[in-house]
């Protein structure tokens, strides 16, 4: 399903269940192509947080990475912010919540920022990657940018230094942006 952003999705795979419990595809080539999310994936991530725990707003550039992020156990609050220059959703964000329980995903195009914040006890969040990380193009903006507004749900967070000194949107050179 796009959302406020278009090129942003939410993707809700089909959990067949019992009483043994359940099984879903966390992902299909052929499906999610048929749907638009037709990038070939070269690296998978995880990552274990506490309530609270604030990561991002990250991005790289040069090589963005688009990112298809689910939850598997917990609740996050996940973020896209469109910061590619000559967009016309440049500096505007959607979130959406992902859970173990609900199985949803959210896929974020390369050229966008990223981010989640922990709303349960702890969890556990895996995202697909369609470029390598490349620690020469890493970079973030604040997570509270003002001029982005992200409305996180939590107002005690825990962020990394790096995050917490992450410049703004407005304060970083266009040749740290992606383009559309």
């Amino acid at each position: 399903t796009p959302l406020r952003i278009p090129d942003v999705l939410l993707v809700e795979p089909q959990a067949h269940g019992d009483a043994r419990g359940f099984f879903l595809e966390l992902h299909r080539s052929s499906r999610y192509a048929a749907h638009g999310i037709g990038h070939a994936f070269v690296q998978d991530n995880l990552s274990r947080s506490e309530r609270g725990v604030l990561r991002g707003l990250h991005f790289q550039h040069p090589h963005s990475q688009g990112k298809l992020v689910s939850a598997l156990v917990g609740e996050i609050f996940d973020v896209a912010v469109d910061i590619r220059t000559g967009s016309p959703t440049r500096g505007q964000w959607v979130g959406e919540r992902l859970s173990g329980e609900n199985h949803r995903q959210l896929w974020v195009p390369p050229g966008f920022a990223h981010g989640f914040v922990v709303l349960s006890a702890d969890a556990l969040v895996a995202y697909k990657c369609t470029a390598e990380y490349a620690p020469e193009a890493d970079r973030a903006i604040a997570w509270n940018d003002p001029d982005i507004g992200v409305d996180w749900p939590i107002a005690d967070v825990t962020v990394s230094e790096k995050d917490r000194l992450a410049p703004r949107l407005a304060d970083l050179p266009a040749d740290l942006l992606p383009s559309r």
